[in-house]
């Protein structure tokens, strides 16, 4: 690769067309929502205003995350809180399993802030939420979005050995900006948990990327190509969105032709599937990737 451009690019100055987003509508959206204020159930969906939220669950696909709402980590772009998280909740698999059932989900989503701070990095509760999900849904399939446990093998084997249909875990962006986007995550680290989680068996992986954050389309394809040597099989590429004023800027809004060519490139390479739009979450037609 020639050498990368670091030289600044000017923040855009407003929010292009495209990213202009539909209230979420329909039957199944209005059923699952009534169910969620009913019972107070907690999804990403809602507390991340998701863009695609009515659109998943009209396909009967929610997310939801476990182990709380404070991270370890102080990630540039997650809008998510940092500090000391709260104790282990460990009735949390069955609250998360009967959420499941409640809204009658038939793929869900499960991810969780990184915990640190915990001897297993909150592995333990990861597999006995999906054994709870399997138990009370037996027809569900699921997705684990899980973080790097600081590629601590074992703690990965926990998720293996639970077999969810896909394992997912985010590179968020590229290899040069990794220290600033995810200032305690690894760019190598997170490639070789990918990597090691399809040696050890996992029939489907994935990753996910934002753009905006100021790199390089060749950069783009680099990472992608990092990616598919590491055999991932579907990769979700979005455009990233400033939280609040505390977190990184926009540097640039992506075009869906830009898009449209990742995806293009995408396919090409041989992954199974790519997802690649402004509008493109890690959850983004989640329940598609498992065929």
């Amino acid at each position: 690769m020639s050498e990368v451009s670091t030289a600044t690019i000017a923040p855009p100055k407003g929010k292009p067309k495209w990213l202009r987003v539909k209230l979420p509508t329909g039957k199944k959206y209005t059923q699952l929502r009534a169910l969620v204020d009913k019972y107070d159930l907690h999804t990403i969906c809602t507390s991340g205003s998701c863009p695609n939220m009515g659109e998943c669950w009209g396909e009967g696909t929610a997310t939801f995350m476990i182990l709380g709402n404070v991270c370890t980590r102080s990630c540039g772009f997650c809008g998510v809180k940092t500090g000391r998280p709260e104790q282990v909740d460990w009735e949390e698999p069955e609250k998360v399993a009967r959420s499941i059932k409640i809204m009658g989900i038939k793929h869900a989503v499960v991810t969780s802030v990184d915990r640190d701070d915990l001897k297993d990095m909150g592995s333990i509760i990861w597999a006995e939420t999906v054994k709870a999900i399997r138990r009370m849904n037996p027809d569900t399939t699921l997705e684990t979005l899980i973080p790097d446990f600081q590629g601590i093998e074992r703690h990965l084997d926990r998720i293996v050995d639970v077999a969810p249909e896909v394992v997912s875990h985010n590179m968020e962006t590229v290899k040069r900006l990794t220290r600033e986007v995810r200032i305690q995550a690894k760019y190598e680290r997170s490639l070789s948990v990918l990597k090691y989680l399809k040696d050890a068996g996992v029939n489907r992986t994935k990753s996910g990327i934002m753009l905006g954050l100021g790199e390089l389309e060749e950069e783009v394809i680099d990472t992608m190509e990092d990616l598919r040597r590491a055999r991932v099989d579907v990769v979700t590429i979005g455009q990233y969105l400033q939280p609040s004023k505390k977190h990184l800027p926009v540097k640039e809004f992506i075009t869906p032709e830009q898009f449209k060519k990742y995806e293009t490139l995408g396919l090409e390479m041989g992954f199974r599937h790519v997802e690649s739009g402004a509008l493109v979450r890690s959850s983004y037609k989640a329940h598609k990737h498992i065929l």
